[in-house]
C-alpha cells in the first residue's frame, strides 16, 4: 500500500469523502489517505494528524516527497486537537477500536461545528460509534463491511440530521449489527457474525462451568441476549 494504491479498507473510507472537501484525517499514520485524495483531484485541503512523533515524521517524509506540503498539513497533536475551528468540513477516523474513535469525538465535540460528514472505520466495537450518533444528533447514512487479508471491517459513514431515521423496531439488533448491514447481509458480514456467535457460545459454556457470582450471571444474560439477536439476525436472511 502507498499514496498511489490503497488498501481495500482505506479505498473503502476514501470513496466516502466527498468531492471538494477540507478534510482532517485522524491518525493519518504514513498519510496515504489524504495524499491519495489530493493527488486524484478529490480534495481542497487536509490535516494527516498523528500523536505518535514516529508516525508523524512518516507523514511529513511522505507528504513532502509527493509534493504535496502546500496542500496538506501534518500535524503533531492528540485527536482533535490538530484542527482549528471551522477548519475542516469531513473527518475520516481509520483502524482504531471504536471506543478510542468516540472518545476523540467526545473530547473535540466544540471542532465539529463545521464538520458536515464523519467517516470512521473502527476495527472493533462500531457498536460504541452508532450509540454516539444516536446521542450527539449524528445520522448514520451509509455502511460497509469488507473482509481483507483475513480481517473483517465496517465502514461507517454520518452527517448531521435525524440520528434515529435509519434504525428500526429492533434498536438493540440495530445498534449491534448496523441497520444498513443487517438490511443488505453481504458475505463479510455473514462471516463474522458467524464466527462472533460462535465465540459467545464458547465463552457463555466456560462461564457454565465456573462458580456462580453476580458477575458471571450478567455475563451470561448478556451473552445469551447476544447469541439471541445473533441467531434472529441470521436466520432472518436464511429465510
Amino acid at each position: 500500500m502507498n499514496s498511489d494504491q490503497l488498501s481495500a479498507r482505506l479505498a473503502t473510507v476514501a470513496k466516502y469523502v466527498p468531492k471538494g472537501a477540507r478534510m482532517a484525517d485522524i491518525g493519518s499514520d504514513h498519510a496515504y489517505l489524504p495524499c491519495f485524495l489530493m493527488k486524484n483531484g478529490h480534495i481542497l485541503f487536509a490535516i494527516a494528524g498523528e500523536v505518535a512523533k514516529g508516525p508523524f515524521q512518516s507523514a511529513e517524509r511522505n507528504v513532502s516527497t509527493q509534493g504535496l506540503s502546500a496542500n496538506i498539513a501534518v500535524r503533531l497533536g492528540d485527536g482533535l486537537d490538530v484542527i482549528n475551528p471551522d477548519e475542516v468540513d469531513c473527518i475520516t477516523i481509520a483502524g482504531m477500536g471504536g471506543s478510542l474513535i468516540t472518545e476523540i469525538l467526545e473530547r473535540g465535540k466544540e471542532k465539529l461545528h463545521s464538520v458536515k460528514r464523519l467517516v470512521l472505520q473502527p476495527n472493533i466495537n462500531a457498536i460504541v460509534i452508532r450509540k454516539w450518533f444516536l446521542e450527539n444528533s449524528w445520522e448514520l447514512v451509509a455502511e460497509e463491511i469488507i473482509e481483507e487479508d483475513g480481517k473483517i471491517y465496517e465502514i461507517l459513514v454520518a452527517e448531521r440530521g435525524n440520528p434515529k431515521r435509519p434504525y428500526g423496531q429492533n434498536l438493540e439488533a440495530d445498534l449491534l449489527f448496523g441497520p444498513y448491514l443487517v438490511r443488505f447481509q453481504p458475505e463479510a458480514f455473514k462471516k463474522k457474525w458467524t464466527a462472533e456467535k460462535k465465540n459467545w457460545l464458547r465463552i457463555y459454556n466456560m462461564l457454565e462451568q465456573a462458580s456462580e457470582t453476580e458477575e458471571t450471571i450478567e455475563k451470561k444474560q448478556e451473552l445469551l441476549t447476544k447469541i439471541r439477536l445473533a441467531e434472529e439476525v441470521l436466520s432472518d436472511e436464511d429465510s
